[in-house]
């Protein structure tokens, strides 16, 4: 869709014939939902959930016949607004985080990218492609079809023929631990609840994670022995009367790796084509639609002839950063729980002294090992581009922590979200291409100006002469890239400006 709007022609090829209706994703994060809202599909999402005004509530349990052990408190999408509307520092995202299972998010997307005008195939396999110095060919379904582009981009998931066939090869540490997935419908699980209404159920067992219907339901056990019936396993772990209809059941491994490389030639990867990591965080797909967004204006550039050959590089640089350190996010979320798991004892359940201590323990454990997989602000928000070709980068900049988000406009940090004084925010006052933020009233900006129409780069200048956005952002000037991460910024422009804009575009 981004490509779309910049006017590049682009063939979408999806092996399945339709959309398939298995849980994988079920929240899109806040940069996600910033990201969606900037094309136009914010509202149709939130609107898709039946989950938007419930609470992103966690508990972890030893039973539903039980307290909680650990109950973690997140405000419903209506909420969260409300906070984001009195928030004046920078601390929270312009959108909330959504939960909407991937399985009702994927035709939303399907459809829009159709209506911005890529051409959308489901039923078409990628089977093998072949490039040269003036552009990829791509079979499809064997040698059924062959179709020719400047670029190819493999979001094919783990197992990519895109990243197989361009020899990269995947680094970290693979086939961690074996888990059974259980699909299942219940017309009366999240009623009967006892504990409160929450988007994941935490058992020793497994967890039980609400789909956006709230009908529909998916635990991915950590224990399973072949031959053991589902049924009789949800029964065991909910202990409540309720229908249960198991629609799928799959066997899937965890991973935390990360592709050597994202790009050989004309051919690039996104996505889990380019890393997987253990859902704990849910930073698969976000991560995989932070790639999108951060590829697809640099393959516009190259498109249309503007760009130098180091913003297509930059690709590599920026977000293979961001796989390895999501990566290791990922890992350490992974750990938290599994620390409270390990603890937990047979008599967790047992009305008895040994049940009763054990059930102190793991909330003891829970309390400080399971925040981190809820609350990964800093990832989420707070990443920078430290290792970019096209960054003018400072000397001491300001990093968030994996949990800890802290607003700043560092180049190479997604310009946090401010609200201007008329109420909008500073967000949508700024282009989708490059714009020159500007915090004072006047002020001479012909030489960058001048120097970016030279190249051919299409940049807007916006003015935001407001003395509060000078506080947060700390400098009057700010060159901001088409998505949202700041480029360079300065008192006053540089005296070469030709040379800031050859860096920022890649011809530096």
């Amino acid at each position: 869709m981004d490509l779309a709007r910049r006017g590049v022609r682009t063939l979408l090829l999806e092996r399945s014939t339709t959309p398939r209706r298995l849980p994988k994703m079920e929240r899109c994060n806040a940069r996600t939902m910033e990201i969606f809202r900037r094309l136009g599909l914010e509202a149709a999402i939130r609107k898709a959930s039946l989950f938007t005004p419930m609470p992103m509530d966690i508990f972890i349990m030893a039973s539903f016949s039980r307290p909680p052990l650990l109950h973690l408190s997140y405000p419903s999408v209506p909420e969260a607004k409300q906070l984001i509307a009195q928030c004046g520092d920078g601390t929270l995202p312009l959108e909330p985080a959504q939960l909407i299972s991937q399985y009702t998010l994927e035709p939303i997307l399907r459809d829009a990218a159709a209506q911005a005008g890529v051409d959308v195939r489901y039923g078409a396999e990628v089977s093998a492609f072949t490039q040269d110095d003036e552009g990829v060919s791509v079979s499809i379904n064997g040698a059924a079809e062959t179709v020719r582009g400047r670029y190819l981009v493999g979001c094919d998931g783990g197992v990519s023929t895109v990243r197989k066939q361009l020899g990269i090869e995947l680094q970290g540490r693979g086939r961690i631990k074996l888990i059974h997935q259980v699909f299942f419908r219940s017309e009366q699980l999240f009623a009967k609840i006892p504990t409160g209404r929450g988007r994941h159920y935490y058992f020793a067992e497994g967890a039980i994670v609400v789909q956006d219907d709230l009908r529909h339901f998916m635990v991915n056990f950590q224990d399973w022995q072949p031959g053991q019936d589902a049924v009789t396993r949800l029964r065991q772990m909910i202990d409540l009367d309720i229908d249960i209809e198991v629609l799928s059941e799959a066997d899937w491994r965890h991973h935390l790796l990360v592709a050597e490389r994202y790009r050989g030639g004309r051919a690039l990867i996104a996505g889990d084509a380019a890393h997987l990591v253990i859902p704990q965080g849910g930073l698969g797909m976000n991560t995989g639609i932070g790639d999108a967004i951060d590829l697809a204006w640099k393959l516009a550039g190259t498109v249309h002839g503007w760009a130098g050959p180091a913003l297509l590089d930059s690709y590599d640089a920026e977000r293979r950063e961001i796989g390895l350190r999501n990566r290791d996010a990922s890992g350490a979320a992974a750990q938290g729980v599994g620390r409270w798991r390990a603890a937990v004892r047979p008599c967790i359940r047992d009305d008895s002294a040994e049940g009763e201590a054990n059930r102190r323990e793991v909330s003891a454990l829970a309390a400080e090992g399971q925040p981190m997989s809820h609350e990964m602000h800093g990832i989420e928000l707070g990443y920078r581009y430290s290792k970019s070709p096209v960054i003018a980068a400072e000397e001491s900049p300001v990093e968030s922590t994996t949990c800890n988000y802290l607003p700043n406009a560092t180049p190479g940090v997604r310009l946090p979200h401010v609200w201007r004084e008329d109420g909008s925010p500073v967000h949508e006052g700024l282009g989708n291409d490059y714009t020159l933020l500007a915090l004072e009233p006047d002020g001479d900006t012909a030489s960058i100006e001048a120097a970016m129409k030279r190249i051919g780069a299409p940049m807007q200048l916006a003015r935001m002469p407001e003395a509060h956005l000078r506080r947060i952002y700390e400098k009057r000037l700010l060159l901001i890239r088409p998505d949202l991460h700041v480029a360079w910024r300065g008192d006053r422009l540089p005296d070469d400006a030709d040379a800031l804009a050859r860096l920022v575009t890649g011809r530096g």
